[in-house]
């Protein structure tokens, strides 16, 4: 009989990337863990909204709704800037975060091709 944790049937529902529809905007990528004993698991998010002037007003806001089961526990793991062009179907992923430091674009480009998987997705570690 295979047993799933709360924490983790919990982590399969949250979406692995949300960012805003358009426009330039910074993101962070975020480290979700299970707070429950014997499970480790855990998966890495993308939040990018235009709203934040801060890095951290993503992670704080994105963090206390996911914690507040308390099932759960979230770690910034670093941000940068995304740039999406709907029109043209192109997302691009550069930059750092002052706050977190620079997130591995790697992995937030293949969490955005997962979530947008007819768009060009691309990355570098240029600006900031």
């Amino acid at each position: 009989m295979c047993t799933q944790t709360r924490a983790a049937a919990l982590m399969a529902n949250i979406p692995q990337a949300d960012i805003d529809p358009t426009g330039v905007f910074k993101y962070v990528l975020i480290r979700v863990h299970s707070k429950e004993e014997g499970d480790d698991s855990e998966v890495d998010i993308v939040r990018g909204y235009a709203w934040a002037e801060y890095h951290a007003d993503i992670y704080d806001k994105v963090a206390e709704e996911l914690e507040k089961g308390g099932h759960l526990d979230c770690e910034c793991v670093g941000g940068g800037r995304i740039r999406h062009e709907p029109q043209a179907k192109k997302i691009h992923v550069y930059g750092y975060s002052m706050g977190f430091g620079r997130a591995n674009h790697a992995v937030t480009t293949e969490k955005l091709k997962a979530r947008y998987p007819d768009y060009e997705v691309t990355w570098d570690n240029e600006g900031y």
